[in-house]
């Protein structure tokens, strides 16, 4: 089976192209490069021994885009990962994220339509539901009003994606709303590689650790948590790789009951900014430096999963630890900067 994996040497579709070419699918990889390194197929090829194709293309120019399709006329299925994903940046600048994150949906559709591309696993998120009014969230849970442009492409491009899914008789599509993956392949020849200053926890409390930052800044300690910091749901990156390949192979051995369905994928609990930190503190036996700041506009109290329906229908669940999950995180800043550690 050939699959065409968008953003796949991002952060999540590196590590998804891993565990699809350990399963033996033939891969091509398109990516233009604006948030990742062309140096991350090397990390693929040392993990896998398999260098995948890879096309450098902007998606969202379709006359490119189609000549890619006219080339690869035999691609079995998409994982469509390509998207800006930084809160704060949608926030500075919507009308970059409404356009990048749309268009290049569109034109990837317009693609499936015209050459006749069955499945689409789509890269959701839990940004969808907004400010849960109810906690775990279910795949049933309304989707609220959008806290920040980032959260809101995500929500219309379900919307879209459904739509153009009830408009085909013969493509099926499944969304993966991703709750907050970290960490990084165990080999740590893969992992989060941000450019410039990290929007996500984990990065930022690494490269803290490892002395490339001086402080790590904790938006708010005012929500009503238990410890005042804002909770998440954070899942190891390998657990949620692993959840693609079974999305696949459920679309692909025709086990979807609906033409598009919807799953959530986290740990399943919530764990506190104060306690990231602590695990960070557990594995590495460093004390991290950090100051309260003000809340950054965008963000959400509290959110995590109920994962039951994943785990019952794609028979998935995670299997890493947070501890687990932030050791190959620190493991992974340690690779990347060996003469400061």
């Amino acid at each position: 089976m050939k699959v065409l994996v968008t953003g796949g040497t991002g952060y999540i579709g590196s590590h998804t192209s891993v565990e699809l070419v350990s399963q033996g699918f033939d891969l091509v990889i398109i990516d233009n490069l604006s948030n990742s390194k062309i140096e991350v197929l090397d990390g693929i090829e040392a993990i896998t021994g398999i260098r995948p194709k890879f096309e450098k293309l902007d998606l969202c120019q379709a006359e490119p885009l189609d000549d890619f399709f006219k080339k690869n006329s035999n691609i079995d299925a998409i994982i469509h990962f390509a998207a800006y994903k930084a809160v704060g940046e949608s926030v500075e600048n919507p009308i970059k994220y409404y356009h990048n994150n749309l268009v290049s949906l569109l034109n990837l559709l317009e693609a499936m339509r015209k050459y006749q591309v069955p499945f689409m696993v789509f890269s959701s998120s839990c940004t969808v539901y907004g400010e849960a009014r109810e906690l775990p969230v279910t795949e049933n849970s309304p989707v609220q009003p959008a806290e920040s442009p980032y959260g809101n492409t995500k929500q219309i491009a379900e919307e879209i994606l459904q739509e153009f899914v009830n408009s085909q008789d013969k493509i099926h599509a499944v969304a993966l709303r991703y709750f907050n993956p970290i960490g990084a392949h165990p080999s740590s020849h893969i992992g989060e590689l941000p450019i410039g200053e990290p929007e996500n926890l984990v990065p930022y409390i690494t490269q803290t650790g490892i002395g490339l930052r001086d402080q790590l800044k904790i938006f708010g300690n005012d929500y009503e948590t238990p410890d005042g910091t804002a909770v998440r749901d954070y899942l190891h990156v390998v657990d949620l790789a692993k959840a693609h390949v079974a999305t696949l192979k459920r679309l692909l051995n025709q086990q979807n009951k609906k033409p598009y369905e919807v799953f959530n994928l986290g740990m399943g609990k919530g764990v506190s900014v104060l306690e990231m930190i602590q695990s960070f503190n557990r594995v590495s036996g460093k004390t991290l430096n950090y100051k309260v700041v003000d809340r950054r506009h965008g963000d959400i109290e509290k959110i995590w999963a109920d994962t039951s329906l994943a785990t019952k229908e794609l028979g998935w669940k995670t299997e890493s630890s947070l501890d687990e999950a932030m050791k190959t995180a620190w493991d992974w800043e340690k690779q990347l900067n060996k003469n400061q550690s």
